[in-house]
């Protein structure tokens, strides 16, 4: 179903997921795409889990120093109350968010909105991460960007832990994570 705009043309909403390893450029690409959607003077309102207080408080910030203002919420629901009369919803660390972020983002869609959601698609073991997979598979559009390994150079497939913390959520930087591909990270895991 498409809902009708105010020059009664049919408005189509859809849904695009960036995923990869940490230290991939999943926050860049996300910033890069919402601000070309800020240039064409579309709404654009942009999420990230309370969580995430790595950076900033209220603005997704990728690796390399690039920020937009965010709204930080509790859970996935939230988005849904807050994302009226919007173009474009982006979306930051989509794994943190509770297994209804799938069916808030379809909805979105529905209503005619563009929504970029970007996230780890796997854990810090190597295993699909939160709502991560449902997502990726409901998606018109997806992107895997890859970072490269820190022992051998190929293109990462994963975020290793480096540190001993076993909580599936730890946030951190190089100092507790490093990209490692198949093989090395293999290598580390399996004993």
């Amino acid at each position: 179903m498409f809902l009708e705009n105010n020059n009664s043309e049919r408005k189509r909403g859809w849904v695009e997921v960036i995923c990869g390893s940490m230290f991939s450029g999943k926050t860049e690409e996300l910033i890069r795409r919402l601000r070309r959607a800020q240039f064409a003077k579309q709404k654009v309102e942009i999420f990230k889990p309370e969580v995430d207080k790595r950076y900033h408080e209220l603005k997704v910030v990728s690796h390399q120093g690039n920020e937009i203002m965010s709204t930080p919420v509790p859970s996935s629901s939230n988005i849904l109350l807050l994302a009226n009369d919007v173009d474009v919803v982006g979306i930051d660390e989509v794994q943190f968010f509770d297994e209804e972020l799938p069916y808030v983002c379809s909805e979105l869609a529905r209503r005619g909105i563009r929504v970029i959601a970007a996230g780890l698609d796997m854990d810090y073991t190597g295993k699909p991460f939160g709502p991560m997979p449902q997502l990726m598979a409901s998606a018109e559009y997806v992107t895997k960007v890859h970072a490269i390994c820190m022992n051998c150079g190929n293109l990462a497939y994963v975020s290793h832990r480096k540190t001993d913390n076993e909580n599936l959520v730890l946030l951190g930087e190089t100092d507790s994570y490093e990209p490692l591909c198949r093989s090395c990270f293999n290598k580390k895991t399996i004993k």
